[in-house]
């Protein structure tokens, strides 16, 4: 049943038909939010609503791909439309792209990683400002990785959007600092999700968290009372780097 830690507000999360997004938006349907769910997978988005509305939370879906970018513009349109508002933003839809020395990375991948991993979340920020401004307490998570920061070789295309995100979530987060608005990172660390399973394919699923574990860490950083801003969270650590 709803818990009513997040009622009355409205939750758009990316990624959500599987792993951290599909968690953390059944989470906060179920805490009493009302969530628009992001994703390009039908029957994943289904399964949510489904679990959503058992609990007693609502949701809409929205099928779509993060690199329509006009799609993207449209939305915040459309959520201004229907509720004048936006409360919180979770940006967790992202890829891995190929892990490649550089000079093996065709131009394609490389612009698909940026694509996803930076531009779309750009894109959400400038469609979507105006929107968390008109919350009480507009709240903004944004999932990043350790390669932002612990470069690798042969991670190139994913290390280096990570680093963007981090740049470009922290450059919002200044320029909001003297409105209601906070908005950071979450680093869930290693997570047993498909991304992961790509990236590490000789690794035990079994030996790590399941996405469900990271969730309260994430519900954290979206409370009302919340003080910090433009900072990254690591899990399961818990401590903070700017």
């Amino acid at each position: 049943m709803v818990d009513g830690r997040f009622s009355g507000k409205l939750a758009l999360v990316t990624g959500a038909s599987r792993g951290i997004g599909y968690s953390v938006a059944r989470a906060l349907g179920l805490a009493g939010a009302h969530v628009i769910a992001l994703a390009r997978t039908v029957g994943g988005l289904e399964e949510l609503d489904d679990e959503i509305t058992r609990g007693g939370g609502g949701a809409t879906l929205v099928v779509a791909n993060l690199v329509d970018f006009d799609g993207l513009d449209r939305l915040g349109a459309q959520i201004y439309e229907r509720w004048g508002k936006l409360d919180i933003l979770v940006g967790n839809a992202g890829v891995l792209g190929p892990i490649s020395p550089l000079g093996h990375v065709e131009p394609k991948a490389w612009d698909e990683v940026m694509a996803v991993n930076v531009t779309a979340n750009w894109r959400l920020i400038r469609s979507l400002d105006p929107l968390l401004r008109q919350s009480d307490a507009g709240r903004a998570v944004f999932v990043t990785s350790g390669a932002a920061v612990n470069r690798r070789a042969y991670w190139g295309p994913y290390s280096v959007s990570k680093s963007a995100l981090e740049a470009l979530v922290q450059t919002y987060a200044r320029e909001t600092e003297i409105t209601p608005v906070k908005t950071n990172l979450f680093n869930p660390g290693p997570i047993r999700t498909a991304m992961r399973a790509r990236a590490m394919p000789g690794e035990d699923p079994a030996t790590l968290p399941t996405p469900d574990a990271v969730v309260p860490a994430i519900l954290d950083l979206l409370r009302t009372d919340l003080a910090v801003s433009g900072r990254t969270y690591n899990f399961p650590t818990s401590n903070w780097r700017d």
